[in-house]
């Protein structure tokens, strides 16, 4: 595997990688990364000749009172994993690569960025969309793979993708891998770390309570009886605060006040400890909803 940090050397990278017409798949990360970013490589290599991975730590993402500092920095961790899982480059730019003196731009993704996480995180898929931009601008991929855990961030880059016409990739190539989670149903995630294990003991609550908040939802119960004993649960389980506890629907993250069959998500954010923990879960007529076939997500 190849580590690249300027855009001199992902030009000539990426020309040796693509090649005799191969096909070429990204994964954004942030790096700190876990099974679910290797779900990703892994799944990649399935999609496409070669793989590339970006980790920046994309500091327009972070609030003012956000863990920007304090987000783990593990590159070599890191660089190992990934050649472990298959990928062929590692683009890790520095923050002046990618935002250069005089740096202005902003992609700005209107409504979808105002729900849910974007309110309680003014400006983060702004960073986020541009970011993501920048990275398919560099990396020109055939396809760029996310986990579902971030519903709302697929749903918005998905947007931008359409919106602008991306072409690399095409808005149909931008692959949503379903959340990794371990063996009790908690979504794996690089914050989880944050949690002492008694925190971690009760945040597997979450994932049942979401659970159950979806089984009463397919049972006919009204959404908001369903969601306010959701947020009860939360609460009962030790969490200091939700940010959102809401069913939306699947491609538009508009609220949903009666439940009627369309395809919908059940998405939470809550804090814990020193974690924000967010979660997010298919609501479907046809689903399965048994803790065996959840906990496999």
């Amino acid at each position: 595997m190849q580590t690249v940090s300027t855009r001199a050397e992902l030009g000539k990278a990426l020309t040796a990688l693509k090649s005799g017409e191969k096909t070429l798949a990204l994964v954004p990360t942030m790096g700190a990364l876990h099974e679910g970013h290797l779900t990703l490589v892994r799944q990649a290599r399935r999609l496409a000749d070669r793989v590339a991975v970006s980790i920046f730590v994309n500091p327009m993402q972070f609030g003012a009172n956000e863990d920007l500092s304090a987000y783990p920095r593990q590159l070599a961790q890191d660089s190992r994993l990934l050649r472990e899982a298959g990928a062929d480059l590692l683009w890790a730019p520095t923050v002046a690569e990618m935002y250069p003196d005089g740096f202005a731009t902003t992609v700005t993704v209107p409504g979808l960025d105002r729900v849910l996480c974007g309110m309680h995180r003014p400006g983060h898929f702004d960073g986020v969309a541009t970011v993501v931009l920048k990275l398919f601008n560099q990396v020109r991929p055939d396809v760029a793979l996310f986990g579902e855990k971030d519903w709302q961030q697929l749903t918005i880059i998905r947007r931008m993708a359409r919106d602008l016409d991306l072409a690399s990739p095409h808005v149909d190539a931008i692959i949503g891998v379903p959340t990794v989670r371990e063996a009790d149903g908690m979504a794996l995630s690089s914050r989880n770390r944050y949690l002492s294990p008694e925190e971690r003991a009760r945040a597997a609550t979450l994932n049942r309570a979401m659970r159950a908040a979806i089984g009463a939802i397919l049972g006919g119960e009204a959404v908001g009886c369903a969601l306010d004993a959701l947020r009860r649960a939360i609460m009962a389980a030790g969490f200091q605060r939700i940010d959102y506890a809401e069913l939306r629907t699947a491609d538009t993250l508009d609220d949903i006040v009666e439940w009627k069959g369309q395809p919908a998500r059940l998405l939470v954010a809550a804090h814990i400890g020193k974690a924000r923990l967010i979660d997010n879960m298919a609501v479907e007529p046809a689903m399965a909803l048994v803790p065996e076939a959840a906990a496999a997500v």
